[in-house]
């Protein structure tokens, strides 16, 4: 066995269970925190959503602030309204409750409140290590594992740049995970989702910074999101199911943070900030062909992968394994209405005038470096047409 090196960091509380919002002022009261700005957004408010977290905490005698001005694929803009917002309170600690986008968002209010300036001054390659108060996490959907991770992805709109921001300073205080808060999710959601979640594991289990405790992780999150994904797509209803895809979550949330992503979310951060394509569509229109260019450089393990997911049979070769894998993430895109970039509304035109900027953006996020096989601009121009046309590009 080589000698291992890794740097690991996960929220200080995980509380995951059926009902566990109800516990939101217990866990403040764990840390000390009476004082919560919630960062929410518009839906929450008007589905009436978020009264599952202000109701415990009025009822523990805490009147907590509401910011609901976030929007899908949170903006620099958007993160300054909310700084402005977290200074007209006497506020101790953030709660994001949501999708993935008020759980980043918080998480760079938090960074922006503390050091001032532009958000795009906290983008990779800088160590966002330090916030101005602490953040505790609140999924409302199973997928994008922002509960426990120690990046946020915010857009630079007047760059048309989607921004990976990484360091201690995004890493939620604690987090409550309770798969009962998902079962209003939409069909369309639960599938990208989903698939963004088995990316998230699939990633950081073949990312050149994988290691034993995120390979442990991740693996298990496939076997999870392998066996509920279809159900919880199906029935929405069914509490094994949600449950099952909420854990997988947080476990994939945890294994890509602890390694990393690679050239899936490199492709996919572009896509949503040019054609504002939500991240885990973005993901799902991506993921079967970078698979099939990625598989060469790591065989064994995307064989591996396939057969945690349910694709292959342990008695598979790997060669056959990791070939399952391609035609049945394919197959499952087809299954769950995944749309094609056309079909989601973009224009031929405007797609391949863009590719040449998104393959340059993709390459600069770092995240590709991290894959397998390392693509240079033009093979990443070639993916991306290779997902326009959906037909397996000549290399």
């Amino acid at each position: 066995m080589t000698a291992v090196n890794a740097n690991i960091a996960s929220p200080r509380l995980l509380l995951v269970a059926g009902g566990a919002v109800k516990q939101i002022a217990d866990v403040l009261a764990k840390f000390g925190l009476s004082r919560p700005l919630i960062v929410t957004d518009p839906f929450m408010v008007k589905s009436g959503l978020v009264q599952r977290c202000i109701e415990p905490l009025a009822d523990a005698g805490i009147a907590a602030g509401v910011f609901s001005d976030t929007i899908p694929e949170p903006t620099d803009t958007v993160i300054e309204a909310g700084v402005v917002e977290m200074g007209k309170g006497q506020y101790d600690c953030l709660i994001g409750f949501g999708g993935g986008s008020p759980i980043d968002t918080a998480k760079a209010m938090a960074i922006l409140a503390l050091g001032g300036g532009k958000m795009r001054d906290y983008k990779v390659p800088f160590a966002a290590d330090k916030a101005a108060m602490p953040v505790v996490a609140i999924p409302t959907t199973a997928g994008t594992g922002s509960e426990c991770t120690r990046f946020t992805v915010i857009t630079d709109h007047e760059r048309d740049e989607k921004m990976l921001i990484n360091g201690l300073g995004a890493l939620p205080l604690a987090a409550i995970v309770d798969y009962e808060l998902t079962y209003s999710v939409p069909k369309r959601t639960t599938a990208d989702t989903g698939i963004d979640s088995f990316t998230h594991a699939l990633e950081a289990y073949v990312s050149k910074r994988a290691n034993p405790f995120s390979d442990a992780l991740a693996m298990a999150a496939m076997d999870l999101i392998g066996r509920h994904l279809r159900t919880a797509y199906y029935e929405p209803n069914n509490a094994v199911a949600r449950e099952g895809m909420m854990i997988g979550a947080t476990q994939a949330g945890l294994a890509f943070s602890n390694s990393s992503v690679a050239l899936v979310h490199g492709m996919s951060r572009p896509i949503g900030a040019h054609f504002h394509v939500p991240h885990g569509l973005s993901n799902a229109m991506l993921l079967p062909a970078v698979t099939r260019y990625s598989v060469s450089g790591a065989e064994a393990r995307y064989a591996e992968a396939s057969r945690r997911f349910g694709l292959a049979d342990h008695s598979d070769s790997d060669p056959v394994a990791a070939a399952k894998l391609v035609t049945g993430l394919e197959a499952l895109n087809k299954e769950l209405s995944v749309p094609t970039p056309a079909e989601f509304g973009i224009s031929e035109a405007d797609w391949n005038e863009k590719m040449p900027l998104m393959a340059q953006q993709a390459l600069a996020s770092g995240s590709p470096g991290n894959n397998p096989r390392v693509p240079d601009a033009d093979t990443i121009i070639t993916l991306y047409r290779e997902v326009w046309t959906g037909a397996p590009a000549n290399r």
